[in-house]
Protein backbone atom coordinates (compact mmCIF):
# COMPACT_ATOMS: atom_id res chain seq x y z
CA UNK A 1 0.00 0.00 0.00
CA UNK A 2 2.69 2.24 1.14
CA UNK A 3 4.74 1.35 -2.72
CA UNK A 4 1.53 3.40 -4.39
CA UNK A 5 2.69 7.26 -2.63
CA UNK A 6 6.16 6.57 -4.41
CA UNK A 7 5.17 7.06 -7.83
CA UNK A 8 4.73 11.02 -8.76
CA UNK A 9 1.09 9.82 -11.38
CA UNK A 10 -0.37 8.56 -7.82
CA UNK A 11 0.88 11.51 -5.89
CA UNK A 12 -0.43 13.51 -8.49
CA UNK A 13 -3.76 11.81 -8.61
CA UNK A 14 -4.39 11.18 -4.55
CA UNK A 15 -3.57 15.47 -4.24
CA UNK A 16 -6.31 16.37 -7.08
CA UNK A 17 -8.56 13.27 -6.07
CA UNK A 18 -8.68 14.87 -2.14
CA UNK A 19 -9.30 18.36 -3.00
CA UNK A 20 -11.92 17.54 -5.84
CA UNK A 21 -13.77 15.25 -3.31
CA UNK A 22 -13.82 18.14 -0.58
CA UNK A 23 -15.15 20.39 -3.10
CA UNK A 24 -18.00 17.67 -4.38
CA UNK A 25 -19.00 17.18 -0.80
CA UNK A 26 -19.09 21.01 0.43
CA UNK A 27 -20.68 21.78 -2.48
CA UNK A 28 -23.19 18.49 -2.81
CA UNK A 29 -24.58 19.48 0.68
CA UNK A 30 -26.45 23.19 -0.89
CA UNK A 31 -26.65 21.02 -4.00
CA UNK A 32 -29.01 17.61 -2.78
CA UNK A 33 -30.58 20.13 0.11
CA UNK A 34 -31.91 22.29 -3.05
CA UNK A 35 -33.18 19.26 -5.05
CA UNK A 36 -30.73 20.32 -7.61
CA UNK A 37 -28.03 17.43 -7.13
CA UNK A 38 -28.93 15.74 -10.82
CA UNK A 39 -26.97 19.33 -12.36
CA UNK A 40 -24.05 17.45 -11.09
CA UNK A 41 -25.43 14.46 -13.70
CA UNK A 42 -26.18 16.24 -16.45
CA UNK A 43 -22.66 18.71 -16.39
CA UNK A 44 -20.94 15.47 -16.28
CA UNK A 45 -22.60 14.38 -19.38
CA UNK A 46 -21.91 17.81 -20.77
CA UNK A 47 -18.00 17.42 -19.65
CA UNK A 48 -17.66 13.75 -21.58
CA UNK A 49 -18.95 15.66 -24.60
CA UNK A 50 -16.25 18.59 -24.64
CA UNK A 51 -13.95 16.30 -23.72
CA UNK A 52 -14.08 14.13 -27.31
CA UNK A 53 -14.53 17.36 -29.46
CA UNK A 54 -11.11 18.44 -27.21
CA UNK A 55 -9.62 14.87 -28.06
CA UNK A 56 -10.86 14.67 -31.98
CA UNK A 57 -9.25 18.37 -32.91
CA UNK A 58 -6.42 17.69 -30.30
CA UNK A 59 -7.78 21.02 -28.52
CA UNK A 60 -6.65 21.30 -24.78
CA UNK A 61 -8.61 19.22 -22.64
CA UNK A 62 -9.24 21.26 -19.35
CA UNK A 63 -9.15 24.68 -21.30
CA UNK A 64 -11.34 23.99 -23.86
CA UNK A 65 -13.68 21.92 -21.83
CA UNK A 66 -14.21 24.08 -18.37
CA UNK A 67 -16.18 26.65 -20.77
CA UNK A 68 -18.29 24.31 -22.49
CA UNK A 69 -19.36 23.22 -18.93
CA UNK A 70 -19.50 26.58 -16.93
CA UNK A 71 -21.88 27.66 -20.28
CA UNK A 72 -23.66 24.72 -19.90
CA UNK A 73 -24.65 25.31 -15.81
CA UNK A 74 -25.78 28.61 -16.84
CA UNK A 75 -27.96 27.73 -19.30
CA UNK A 76 -29.61 24.59 -17.39
CA UNK A 77 -30.90 27.43 -14.52
CA UNK A 78 -31.74 30.12 -17.37
CA UNK A 79 -33.48 27.15 -19.26
CA UNK A 80 -35.21 26.44 -15.82
CA UNK A 81 -35.69 30.12 -14.81
CA UNK A 82 -37.47 31.46 -18.10
CA UNK A 83 -39.00 28.96 -19.68
CA UNK A 84 -42.04 25.87 -18.94
CA UNK A 85 -39.01 23.74 -18.74
CA UNK A 86 -38.39 22.14 -15.31
CA UNK A 87 -35.05 21.54 -14.07
CA UNK A 88 -34.96 17.86 -14.36
CA UNK A 89 -35.94 18.58 -18.67
CA UNK A 90 -33.38 20.97 -18.31
CA UNK A 91 -30.47 18.92 -17.56
CA UNK A 92 -31.43 15.95 -19.33
CA UNK A 93 -31.90 17.99 -22.86
CA UNK A 94 -28.65 19.32 -22.54
CA UNK A 95 -26.87 16.57 -20.90
CA UNK A 96 -28.50 13.74 -23.45
CA UNK A 97 -27.15 16.17 -26.41
CA UNK A 98 -23.89 16.66 -25.56
CA UNK A 99 -23.45 12.43 -24.99
CA UNK A 100 -24.30 11.96 -27.87
CA UNK A 101 -22.35 14.28 -29.81
CA UNK A 102 -19.26 13.27 -27.57
CA UNK A 103 -20.03 9.56 -28.96
CA UNK A 104 -20.91 10.73 -32.47
CA UNK A 105 -17.10 12.83 -32.36
CA UNK A 106 -14.82 10.31 -31.28
CA UNK A 107 -16.80 7.36 -33.26
CA UNK A 108 -15.39 9.52 -36.15
CA UNK A 109 -11.57 9.09 -34.83
CA UNK A 110 -10.51 5.14 -35.03
CA UNK A 111 -8.49 3.16 -32.00
CA UNK A 112 -10.67 5.24 -29.28
CA UNK A 113 -12.37 2.95 -27.76
CA UNK A 114 -9.50 3.49 -24.57
CA UNK A 115 -10.22 6.73 -24.87
CA UNK A 116 -13.94 6.59 -24.29
CA UNK A 117 -13.26 4.19 -21.12
CA UNK A 118 -10.92 6.64 -19.30
CA UNK A 119 -13.67 9.56 -20.46
CA UNK A 120 -16.40 7.17 -19.37
CA UNK A 121 -15.47 5.60 -15.82
CA UNK A 122 -11.39 6.99 -15.28
CA UNK A 123 -8.06 6.41 -15.14
CA UNK A 124 -5.23 6.78 -12.75
CA UNK A 125 -3.21 7.91 -15.92
CA UNK A 126 -5.31 10.82 -16.77
CA UNK A 127 -3.69 13.39 -14.62
CA UNK A 128 -0.53 14.46 -16.29
CA UNK A 129 1.56 16.93 -14.27
CA UNK A 130 0.75 20.51 -16.07
CA UNK A 131 -3.11 19.26 -15.48
CA UNK A 132 -2.18 18.41 -12.41
CA UNK A 133 -0.83 21.74 -11.16
CA UNK A 134 -3.50 23.39 -13.23
CA UNK A 135 -6.33 21.36 -11.08
CA UNK A 136 -4.55 22.05 -7.66
CA UNK A 137 -4.74 25.88 -8.48
CA UNK A 138 -8.26 25.88 -9.48
CA UNK A 139 -9.75 23.47 -6.75
CA UNK A 140 -8.36 26.26 -4.07
CA UNK A 141 -10.29 28.54 -5.65
CA UNK A 142 -13.29 26.80 -5.68
CA UNK A 143 -12.71 25.32 -1.67
CA UNK A 144 -11.76 28.94 -0.88
CA UNK A 145 -14.64 30.62 -2.88
CA UNK A 146 -16.97 28.33 -0.85
CA UNK A 147 -15.42 29.46 2.85
CA UNK A 148 -15.55 32.86 2.03
CA UNK A 149 -18.91 32.69 0.88
CA UNK A 150 -20.57 30.18 2.96
CA UNK A 151 -22.56 32.41 5.10
CA UNK A 152 -24.82 33.40 1.64
CA UNK A 153 -24.94 30.02 0.47
CA UNK A 154 -26.38 28.74 3.74
CA UNK A 155 -29.16 31.44 3.86
CA UNK A 156 -29.65 30.61 -0.42
CA UNK A 157 -30.10 27.00 0.67
CA UNK A 158 -32.50 27.30 3.13
CA UNK A 159 -34.79 30.28 2.35
CA UNK A 160 -34.13 31.96 -0.87
CA UNK A 161 -37.06 34.25 0.04
CA UNK A 162 -35.09 35.51 3.46
CA UNK A 163 -31.74 35.64 1.59
CA UNK A 164 -33.85 38.12 -0.67
CA UNK A 165 -35.30 40.36 2.27
CA UNK A 166 -31.59 40.15 3.56
CA UNK A 167 -30.26 41.99 0.09
CA UNK A 168 -28.44 39.07 -0.64
CA UNK A 169 -29.48 37.87 -4.67
CA UNK A 170 -30.06 34.48 -3.93
CA UNK A 171 -30.10 34.17 -8.11
CA UNK A 172 -26.82 35.50 -8.40
CA UNK A 173 -25.29 33.57 -5.88
CA UNK A 174 -27.19 30.15 -7.44
CA UNK A 175 -25.63 30.92 -10.33
CA UNK A 176 -22.25 31.01 -8.32
CA UNK A 177 -23.05 27.77 -6.79
CA UNK A 178 -23.50 25.98 -10.46
CA UNK A 179 -20.47 27.56 -11.67
CA UNK A 180 -18.73 25.84 -8.72
CA UNK A 181 -19.48 22.79 -9.72
CA UNK A 182 -19.34 22.44 -12.65
CA UNK A 183 -15.46 23.93 -12.17
CA UNK A 184 -14.83 20.96 -9.69
CA UNK A 185 -17.03 17.83 -11.97
CA UNK A 186 -14.68 19.04 -14.58
CA UNK A 187 -11.17 19.03 -12.67
CA UNK A 188 -12.21 15.27 -10.96
CA UNK A 189 -14.13 14.19 -14.57
CA UNK A 190 -11.07 12.25 -16.43
CA UNK A 191 -9.76 10.59 -13.22
CA UNK A 192 -12.93 9.27 -11.86
CA UNK A 193 -14.54 9.04 -15.22
CA UNK A 194 -18.02 11.14 -16.84
CA UNK A 195 -20.30 8.88 -15.61
CA UNK A 196 -19.50 8.20 -12.03
CA UNK A 197 -18.41 12.18 -11.03
CA UNK A 198 -21.66 13.10 -10.03
CA UNK A 199 -21.63 10.27 -7.29
CA UNK A 200 -19.34 12.49 -5.23
CA UNK A 201 -21.76 15.31 -4.84
CA UNK A 202 -24.57 13.25 -3.82
CA UNK A 203 -23.38 10.35 -1.88
CA UNK A 204 -21.24 12.36 0.64
CA UNK A 205 -24.50 14.40 1.50
CA UNK A 206 -27.23 11.69 1.51
CA UNK A 207 -25.06 9.37 3.63
CA UNK A 208 -24.04 12.51 6.12
CA UNK A 209 -27.80 13.13 6.60
CA UNK A 210 -28.50 9.03 8.07
CA UNK A 211 -26.25 10.41 11.20
CA UNK A 212 -26.85 14.43 11.27
CA UNK A 213 -29.87 16.84 11.36
CA UNK A 214 -27.70 20.12 11.12
CA UNK A 215 -26.19 22.04 8.51
CA UNK A 216 -23.06 22.10 9.94
CA UNK A 217 -23.02 18.51 10.94
CA UNK A 218 -23.83 17.30 7.61
CA UNK A 219 -20.84 19.31 6.18
CA UNK A 220 -18.25 18.75 8.24
CA UNK A 221 -19.23 14.75 8.22
CA UNK A 222 -20.19 14.68 4.41
CA UNK A 223 -16.21 16.39 3.52
CA UNK A 224 -14.90 13.33 6.33
CA UNK A 225 -16.60 10.80 4.39
CA UNK A 226 -15.73 12.15 0.94
CA UNK A 227 -12.25 12.11 1.92
CA UNK A 228 -12.31 8.72 3.46
CA UNK A 229 -13.67 7.35 0.77
CA UNK A 230 -11.53 8.58 -2.11
CA UNK A 231 -9.03 7.07 0.03
CA UNK A 232 -9.85 3.72 0.18
CA UNK A 233 -11.35 3.62 -3.20
CA UNK A 234 -8.08 4.70 -4.98
CA UNK A 235 -5.93 2.12 -2.99
CA UNK A 236 -8.61 -0.71 -3.78
CA UNK A 237 -7.92 0.29 -7.80
CA UNK A 238 -4.69 0.55 -7.20
CA UNK A 239 -4.06 -3.18 -5.46
CA UNK A 240 -6.87 -4.42 -7.55
CA UNK A 241 -6.34 -2.28 -10.74
CA UNK A 242 -10.14 -1.73 -10.70
CA UNK A 243 -11.83 1.82 -12.41
CA UNK A 244 -10.49 4.75 -9.65
CA UNK A 245 -14.24 5.67 -10.22
CA UNK A 246 -16.41 2.92 -9.92
CA UNK A 247 -13.97 1.77 -6.61
CA UNK A 248 -15.00 5.43 -5.04
CA UNK A 249 -18.29 5.06 -5.69
CA UNK A 250 -18.87 1.56 -4.12
CA UNK A 251 -17.11 2.31 -1.19
CA UNK A 252 -19.52 5.61 -0.83
CA UNK A 253 -22.27 3.08 -1.76
CA UNK A 254 -21.41 0.95 0.78
CA UNK A 255 -20.78 4.23 3.63
CA UNK A 256 -24.32 5.09 2.42
CA UNK A 257 -26.06 1.85 3.05
CA UNK A 258 -24.04 1.05 6.65
CA UNK A 259 -25.22 5.01 8.22
CA UNK A 260 -28.92 3.90 6.69
CA UNK A 261 -28.85 0.80 8.88
CA UNK A 262 -27.31 2.53 12.05
CA UNK A 263 -29.92 5.29 11.69
CA UNK A 264 -32.64 2.51 11.17
CA UNK A 265 -31.17 0.71 14.29
CA UNK A 266 -30.93 3.66 16.41
CA UNK A 267 -34.78 5.43 15.41
CA UNK A 268 -36.35 1.96 16.39
CA UNK A 269 -34.05 1.44 20.13
CA UNK A 270 -35.37 5.23 20.68
CA UNK A 271 -38.99 4.16 19.85
CA UNK A 272 -38.82 1.65 21.82
CA UNK A 273 -37.56 3.13 25.12
CA UNK A 274 -40.28 5.88 24.66
CA UNK A 275 -43.09 3.32 24.50
CA UNK A 276 -41.35 1.38 27.80
CA UNK A 277 -41.23 5.35 29.42
CA UNK A 278 -45.28 5.42 28.81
Amino acid sequence: MIEMFSYSFMQRAILVGLLVSLCSSLLGVSLVLRRFSMIGDGLSHVGFGALAIATVFSFSPLIFTIPVVVIAAILILRINEKSKIGSDSAIALISSSSLAIGVMMISYVKGTNTDINNFLFGSLLAVGKNDAYFSIALSLVVLFSYILLYPRLYAVTFDPVFARSASIKADRYTTLLAILSALTIVLGMRMLGSLLISALIIFPCLSAKRVSSTYKGVTILSAAISLAAFMVGITISYQLGTPVGASIVIIHLLVFIILSLFSFIKENIQKKLLLNEQ
